[in-house]
């Protein structure tokens, strides 16, 4: 018999933001979409303000370079996850079209050897 697990829970903004930080560097495992996406927002929103921070006080992207270097990892490793919840190789994370249409497919519902 298969084993299915809900993996369609869906993650508030805030809850989605505390859960990529606090996997900071952490590619095992899954991530659901609504857990990447929120995230994939939060990372926007942040480096608009950082740009707009830059242009105000006269900085040339210090601050946004800074935010970029502080989510790079947890970008990366929410993506990896974010594969492994549709049960494909966080390599794909490399090419970017792909990686994009992976990124909106639903989650896996059935255990796989991603899980934790």
């Amino acid at each position: 018999t298969l084993i299915t697990i809900n993996f369609n829970t869906i993650m508030t903004f805030t809850e989605s933001i505390s859960s990529v930080f606090s996997k900071y560097a952490t590619a095992k495992g899954r991530a659901t979409r609504s857990e990447y996406w929120w995230f994939y927002l939060f990372n926007i929103l942040v480096s608009l303000a950082a740009s707009v921070l830059d242009s105000a006080i006269g900085t040339s992207a210090v601050i946004t370079s800074i935010w970029n270097l502080i989510v790079l990892i947890p970008i990366f490793c929410v993506g990896i996850r974010r594969l492994h919840d549709t049960n494909h190789s966080g390599w794909w994370i490399i090419v970017p079209i792909a990686n994009l249409i992976m990124m909106l497919m639903p989650s896996d519902p059935n255990r796989n050897e991603y899980d934790i």
